[in-house]
């Protein structure tokens, strides 16, 4: 049995990061423990548990299981797990009571748990005194090692718990079964070391360390061989990508250009703290057209005394002289954020300073929460004076603003004629395909399913708070 520890996840040396390419090998005993069985996978969190999740569907894939869209159904289910706040804690353990149920029944159930709360120490042994009817946990440093824990597992008949809480390594050679024909995920980077004090990631993702930029284009590359119109390059942080490289002077910036000049049709990148963005940077996204004029800058706090208290390393002054130089440099850019509310500390003189930051910025869109504790964070020991009616009242007052100037910067679309990678069938009208802009405004097309994975052009007839509605210009 392997824990995870928080101190020893805390921990950052100067060993060289390995590039490991044989990591992922699937045992003769396993190889077809899947044969007529099924699969059933629950994402939270980020789109890098989207993508990890993607890398665990092909893993169990190539030892013959079948995807099932039904929990009910299956045979083995793996709940992927975020750590950020305490909802999605809640709604993981609501889920895991409901598999109980199910596992009464069917005995044969394999039932694991993976991902970042997986990575922490309350939530393993909650799962170890509480939890003993499930089968196995592994985190987000030995995905590649499934196959062997499944194994593991059978041959000895109880909870497996196989957790490393080291800086991390980064593994190549493993599977994807990706969720879109049409764009991909590509990690370009994993890990961060900014230690904010209200996040739990450097502890859960190990420390900040970059794929090699050869590894990435290969995989760009080979996806526009099969067909990929889009990639969004990830990482917990982007653009310190290379920051971790001994021997070789290559950026964020670098890759960018690399990327763009493979030819593919559009190029994003998610997500990007405001202290590593670069005028380079700037410069390369304004020069190549297919990088798409978004980006997603998290300022978190309006006030320059609480970003000082989250350890974010900017001030709301250095963070709009960044804003400005994007909206001046690069035309049409669509900027979107993330914003805390309720941050231990907060007076509403600071909360005032977060909503005139917003009236500034005007931002496209912006995910908005209230401030959640993390054990083990250095914020969750801060002492936390703000009533939940009042985080309640500054989220609702948040998001006023914010969807009032995501409204505005739709309305300014009507009319215009914008291009659009169709990618799905509208949920909102099963005659209609949806897809994204370049400035990844959602929109839903009155379109033939015919163009489904094409980049289109689209008039703007209607626009909404979250959503546009447009027809095919031909």
């Amino acid at each position: 049995m392997l824990k995870p520890n928080f101190k020893e996840a805390k921990k950052r040396n100067k060993e060289d990061i390995k590039i490991i390419r044989d990591k992922y090998v699937i045992p003769k005993e396993v190889e077809n423990i899947g044969l007529n069985k099924k699969y059933y996978i629950k994402t939270y969190g980020c789109q890098m548990n989207e993508h990890d999740s993607e890398v665990i569907k092909a893993i169990l894939e190539d030892m013959k299981y079948t995807r099932t869209d039904d929990y009910l159904d299956a045979d083995i289910i793996i709940l992927n797990t975020c750590a950020i706040r305490e909802n999605a804690h809640n709604k993981t353990f609501g889920m895991l009571g409901r598999i109980k149920h199910l596992k009464q029944t069917k005995k044969d159930l394999l039932v694991g748990l993976a991902g970042c709360m997986s990575q922490e120490e309350s939530v393993v042994d909650e799962i170890i005194n509480k939890y003993k009817w499930m089968d196995f946990v592994f985190g987000t440093h030995n995905i590649y090692d499934l196959p062997n824990i499944l194994k593991k597992h059978i041959e000895e008949n109880k909870l497996e718990v196989e957790v490393l809480s080291n800086e991390g390594n980064v593994i190549e050679g493993l599977p994807s079964k990706r969720d879109s024909k049409y764009k991909a995920w590509v990690n370009i980077m994993y890990g961060c070391d900014k230690f904010c004090t209200y996040c739990i990631v450097p502890y859960t993702r190990g420390k900040q360390r970059s794929r090699m930029p050869e590894d990435i284009i290969d995989e760009v590359k080979d996806l526009i061989k099969k067909g990929y119109k889009e990639v969004t390059l990830l990482g917990q942080n982007v653009n310190a990508y290379g920051k971790d490289f001994r021997n070789r002077d290559y950026k964020m910036e670098d890759l960018l250009r690399d990327v763009a000049k493979t030819g593919i049709e559009r190029v994003r990148f998610v997500t990007s703290h405001p202290w590593d963005f670069t005028d380079n940077m700037i410069d390369v996204i304004a020069k190549y057209d297919n990088i798409c004029n978004y980006i997603h800058l998290p300022v978190q706090s309006g006030s320059s005394r609480i970003l000082k208290l989250m350890g974010r390393r900017y001030t709301k002054e250095s963070y709009l002289e960044l804003y400005n130089k994007i909206r001046n440099k690069i035309k049409g850019c669509s900027i979107t954020t993330d914003i805390i509310v309720g941050f231990p500390g907060e007076t509403k003189e600071d909360f005032e300073e977060t909503l005139d930051l917003v009236k500034t910025c005007k931002f496209d869109s912006a995910f908005t929460f209230i401030y959640s504790k993390r054990k083990g964070t250095p914020a969750a020991l801060m002492e936390d004076n703000i009533s939940k009616e009042e985080k309640e009242v500054r989220l609702h007052k948040l998001n006023d603003e914010v969807n009032k100037y995501a409204k505005i910067a739709n309305d300014k679309l009507v009319g215009k004629i914008l291009p659009v990678l169709l990618e799905s069938v509208s949920e909102k009208d099963k005659n209609m395909l949806a897809g994204y802009t370049d400035t990844m405004k959602l929109v839903n097309v009155k379109a033939d399913k015919k163009y489904l994975g094409k980049i289109v052009n689209v008039k703007i007839l209607e626009a909404k708070t979250w959503s546009l509605d447009g027809e095919i210009d031909e």
